[in-house]
């Protein structure tokens, strides 16, 4: 299944952060980080951003979003939100002009790039349309997700192992617990893929931290109760190289030199 036929007749964006805990947590503790580092009232380019779930609170926040997505339908639900507008387009190809943007987000594009030369491509176009001193926040799936999610549901069987272990190994993830074939990054490769893309001051963040299989395994109903712990647990390690993979997301920040 390519790519537009999979967002255009699975769930959308949104959907996928309500419907799960985990996926709760992913919104709060990537709207969280997004808000430390973003200048007010900031010329926002959310690349690759769906329906808008994240656009949406920028605009409330006040920024000024303009979103980019390769499905058209996500285009047009993305449009019609307060204070965002929207365009069909690709992560390789901007149509936004040379030093145009406040902020760059690429909260999806990256893994769904297999190729290095084409994450590459991305993030010179990101570099591109910043400003100088502009900021980029770049999302990474971490190789430890369906390691993680298999063995807390119990459902890391022996057939599944060994594609777990290619998916930790290598970064190549071939579907098997869902989704479609991505590339999954270490901290260290998604730091140093921004860095090489000319981004400066580099910093790589676990998102969700530890947490998330176990609020998983309790379900929807235990999420109030549990999710600022969760939240704790993430903030205290989120950059602790030993446990910033138990995120199922990483998130890179960097600047193009001003």
């Amino acid at each position: 299944m390519d790519l537009v036929t999979h967002y255009r007749t699975g769930p959308g964006e949104d959907a996928r952060l309500a419907r799960t805990p985990h996926g709760r947590l992913e919104f709060l503790r990537t709207r969280e980080l997004l808000r430390r580092f973003l200048p007010e009232r900031a010329r926002v380019l959310d690349v690759g951003g769906g329906t808008g779930v994240h656009a949406a609170w920028l605009a409330i926040d006040g920024h000024r979003v303009h979103l980019v997505d390769l499905v058209p339908a996500h285009v047009a639900e993305a449009a019609a939100l307060p204070g965002v507008t929207a365009e069909t387009g690709d992560a390789r190809d901007l149509a936004a002009g040379d030093a145009s943007q406040d902020v760059v987000l690429l909260l999806g594009p990256l893994y769904h790039l297999v190729q290095p030369a084409e994450r590459a491509r991305a993030l010179s176009e990101a570099w591109r349309v910043l400003r100088p001193g502009g900021l980029l926040a770049a999302a990474g799936i971490s190789r430890y997700l369906s390691l993680l999610e298999a063995g807390a549901a119990g459902t890391l069987t022996a057939g599944l192992a060994e594609p777990v272990r290619a998916a930790v190994e290598t970064g190549a993830y071939d579907g098997h617990v869902g989704f479609v074939p991505t590339h999954w990054h270490t901290a260290a490769e998604l730091h140093d893929e921004v860095s090489a893309a000319g981004f400066t001051g580099t910093a790589v963040f676990g998102v969700e931290g530890p947490s998330w299989p176990a609020l998983d395994e309790a379900g929807l109903a235990e999420f109030p109760d549990r999710v600022e712990a969760a939240m704790r647990a993430a903030r205290l390690v989120e950059q602790d190289p030993h446990l910033v993979h138990a995120s199922a997301h990483l998130l890179a920040v960097g600047r193009r030199p001003a």
